[in-house]
């Protein structure tokens, strides 16, 4: 299903000239209404019509997180706090939350493009969702709820955590769609089976999975256990929330549209900021072009992926790559660039493992050292010495590090409560 098909299929000569029109509109904004963008135009030497289009973007500066949290709570808005509709934040638990804000329009803008990949993803109007996403400042649990009701589902506002009663709810109220976090739902799945649970109890045909990168290995395992089809989706609450891009159900593994028409994105260099020509990894950069309350310019998102055009696919939209890794994630063992979804990925041809694990970095006299903490299948029976062994060797073959390997028992190593899990535990400066 497409939700909205005059956009979503527009023709990208045509979706640029919308594209470079809304920019324009948004550089007069910005410049008239947010001192700290009008210091950086002046700072160039350059004016908002000196962009003549998405293309002179390069020209402009990244806004980062730090400029946010430097201009906190509202120093970075277009319009006064008595204009809003609505305020949402980070936690905060590092520093001065990210505080962002939305208008009206914003906040119809958000339902529009949460709908555009609820259908992206299967949901179809008169379905309900089982929405275990978190409410409060954090914008996933709003958001999604927002763009559900306005492609005419029923919503079950449950939020995060309380395990034993979102199984309940999911086998009394035969929710045809859950979104949650990819390890929630990994949670979910193992409690029933803890609990001898059939997941053909439950009515679930879609899942809508973001708020945490993720691989195939995870796609597999929800997908097999909970007997369903799973997406992701992206977004960040600087950008807008959930919703800035989503995997169609029927194209799984080829990328993740963006709804350009809305967020248009960037591949840059991790290191020199330079732009990377389609197809190359990077960092994401989005610069929002609708937004009112809280438009942003080159937001440096410390994503790493790429950007492709698919023009064999349903939609004209630019797709994103899955997540490799954040960039202020990545580790640097012994001279090697390590993203925790590099291990994850090899999981997938290891059935004997379970996908849920975490590494573990510690420091050995002046060398950095990894080990691998990964749960055993409760049907393994393969001789657990050797299967160490052997996912260790995979490991040092695909990604040219040793590591340690450490088999655990179903149940062990920490899940999900409801918000995104922490799958690098970093012990070197403890």
């Amino acid at each position: 299903m497409i939700y909205n098909k005059t956009i979503e299929t527009l023709p990208l000569v045509e979706l640029r000239k919308l594209q470079n029109k809304r920019l324009k509109h948004t550089l007069n904004r910005l410049y008239k209404q947010v001192p700290f963008y009008k210091k950086q135009f002046d700072n160039l030497g350059l004016l908002p019509e000196d962009v003549k289009g998405v293309e002179d973007l390069h020209q402009l500066p990244f806004t980062k997180k730090s400029d946010l949290r430097d201009h906190y709570p509202f120093g970075l808005f277009t319009c006064a706090p008595n204009k809003l509709s609505r305020i949402h934040a980070s936690s905060g638990t590092t520093g001065k939350p990210t505080v962002v804000g939305y208008t009206k329009n914003d906040l119809a803008i958000f339902d529009e493009v949460v709908a555009r990949s609820l259908a992206c993803a299967g949901a179809k109007p008169g379905m309900r969702l089982h929405n275990a996403y978190g409410y409060g400042l954090f914008t996933g649990g709003l958001g999604m709820h927002g763009g559900a009701e306005k492609i005419g589902m029923a919503v079950i506002p449950i939020s995060g955590g309380m395990t034993d009663r979102q199984l309940r709810l999911l086998e009394d109220f035969q929710s045809e769609v859950i979104c949650c976090t990819p390890s929630y739902a990994q949670t979910i799945a193992f409690e029933c089976e803890k609990r001898g649970i059939n997941p053909s109890r439950f009515n679930l045909k879609y899942a809508v999975l973001g708020a945490e990168p993720w691989t195939e290995a995870i796609r597999s395992d929800i997908e097999k256990k909970l007997q369903l089809k799973a997406t992701n989706i992206y977004g960040l609450s600087e950008i807008i929330g959930p919703g800035v891009s989503q995997e169609d159900f029927e194209e799984q593994g080829t990328g993740s549209y963006i709804w350009e028409d809305h967020f248009f994105p960037e591949i840059v260099d991790k290191d020199s900021g330079k732009p990377l020509p389609y197809g190359q990894e990077g960092v994401l950069i989005f610069t929002t072009l609708t937004k009112e309350a809280f438009p942003v310019l080159r937001y440096w998102t410390n994503d790493i992926c790429s950007l492709t055009y698919d023009y064999s696919s349903k939609r004209t939209h630019i797709k994103m790559s899955a997540i490799k890794g954040r960039s202020d994630d990545m580790l640097i063992i012994r001279g090697v660039n390590l993203f925790h979804t590099q291990v994850e990925s090899i999981l997938t041809d290891i059935p004997e493992l379970s996908a849920n694990y975490q590494l573990v970095v510690t420091k050995a006299e002046a060398m950095d050292k990894v080990t691998v903490k990964v749960e055993m299948n409760a049907s393994n029976t393969s001789d657990n010495i050797n299967l160490a062994t052997h996912f260790a060797r995979k490991i040092k073959t695909n990604i040219g590090i040793s590591m340690d390997v450490i088999l655990e028992t179903p149940g062990t190593i920490p899940r999900s409560e409801g918000g995104k899990l922490n799958r690098i535990v970093d012990l070197r400066n403890k």
